[in-house]
């Protein structure tokens, strides 16, 4: 609920930064018969102003019909024709003859320019745009895949199974050789599982950087061959067909005359 500043008064529109402490009239009201009264009153009055300070009123939507408050705007037509610059009342009158809304679509231009439109078309639209972007949005992402030298071969199997799903999403995969002990002082064992876990997925990727020795750590960057966004389509169709053939399937068993 918004706060009024006072009865039968106008709203507060001060900034908190210019309303005094409640301190200093404190200090200045420390003996006065009327300082609960106050008090209270003060409260109030800066309570409403920090609720118009944060803009509790201000909308992000442009404004329409009657919400528009200039003498002339600067009209377009339904389908991008320029009306050119009329009073503020024949838009509206325009607007109400086409069964459209008058948009605010400019508000910083001197007039402001105003399009006919039916506002609840035009939002929808754009929601679903916006929706499908959102789909449509790819984002880089690192996976991690850790290896030790002396892997067993069903162990590398498994975690380059791994990478190569990866590198089918489109994904980068950073692989990373973990030394323990002794095995320290032989790099050249994780330089070589490196180079052979490249060549195993040349196809898919390629190496972006290439192994370095990171304190006790190898690492290696391996990069997809296939954009983001063409992975998501590829694995968008496969679920579509695969879907489909579900779906054809089961139609086909409906089909199928019951025996006698």
């Amino acid at each position: 609920m918004r706060p009024a500043a006072h009865r039968g008064g106008a709203p507060v529109v001060w900034s908190p930064a210019c309303v005094p402490s409640g301190a200093f009239f404190m200090r200045c009201m420390k003996n006065t018969p009327a300082r609960l009264v106050f008090t209270k009153r003060y409260a109030a009055a800066r309570q409403a102003a920090v609720w118009c300070y944060r803009g509790g009123s201000i909308s992000a939507e442009p404004r329409i019909n009657d919400r528009i408050r200039v003498p002339e705007v600067r009209l377009v037509g339904p389908s991008g024709e320029q009306v050119g610059i009329v009073p503020l009342a024949k838009a509206l009158e325009l607007a109400q003859e086409y069964d459209l809304d008058l948009v605010e679509v400019a508000a910083n231009a001197r007039p402001p320019v105003c399009k006919l439109m039916d506002y609840g078309k035009f939002k929808y639209e754009s929601a679903m745009k916006a929706r499908e972007a959102r789909k449509n949005q790819a984002h880089t992402v690192i996976k991690e895949m850790k290896l030790r030298p002396k892997i067993d071969p069903h162990d590398y199997d498994t975690k380059k199974g791994h990478v190569v799903r990866f590198l089918k999403q489109g994904d980068k995969v950073k692989i990373t050789i973990m030394f323990r002990g002794r095995e320290q002082s032989r790099p050249e064992l994780g330089y070589r599982l490196l180079q052979r876990l490249a060549e195993d997925v040349q196809d898919l990727g390629f190496v972006e950087s290439n192994p370095k020795q990171d304190g006790r750590n190898m690492i290696m960057v391996l990069g997809p061959h296939k954009k983001k966004t063409e992975a998501m389509a590829e694995a968008r169709e496969a679920q579509a067909a695969r879907k489909a053939e579900r779906q054809g399937t089961s139609g086909a068993d409906a089909e199928e005359p019951a025996e006698a």
